[in-house]
């Protein structure tokens, strides 16, 4: 399981002094761009291939808040992938320090052409670190993203 150690900071917080959904959406985006770097695909890489990875769909389930300072763990798993691989689905896991679970995000997406503003098929290397991540006990086939001629 990739995994990290993160903190909640003070541009986490809402309102009502707990992190903010949308600082959960930022730790699952660290925790995909962390990976990447990691495994040979940091941004100048991706700038290279003109791909990107675009998301477009994000779930969350909240289970215990989290406070300013604390620190959490945030995991990333891939809960599924197609054949080729342009198409996707990752899991975060958001836990606490006392080892809770504060939250899940499960985002769905793909690998975007920067010129053509269209998916397309990741490069060999890139499919193989999407497929070294831990699969989740639900792990799905996806249908392919990339349109058949």
């Amino acid at each position: 399981m990739f995994e990290r150690k993160m903190m909640a900071g003070w541009g986490d917080m809402d309102f009502n002094s707990h992190m903010a959904n949308t600082a959960y959406l930022n730790k699952a985006g660290d925790i995909r761009m962390l990976f990447l770097s990691e495994n040979g695909f940091p941004m100048a890489e991706f700038k290279r291939l003109n791909i990107g990875p675009v998301v477009m769909k994000d779930e969350i389930a909240y289970f215990k808040e989290v406070l300013l300072l604390d620190q959490i763990t945030v995991t990333l798993a891939v809960a599924g992938l197609s054949q080729d691989g342009s198409r996707w689905q990752l899991r975060s896991d958001i836990y606490r320090s006392d080892g809770k679970l504060a939250a899940r995000i499960n985002s769905s997406g793909g690998w975007l052409d920067l010129t053509a503003r269209k998916l397309v098929t990741p490069p060999p290397a890139l499919l193989a670190a999407w497929q070294s991540l831990y699969q989740t006990d639900d792990f799905q086939v996806l249908p392919s993203s990339v349109a058949r001629p």
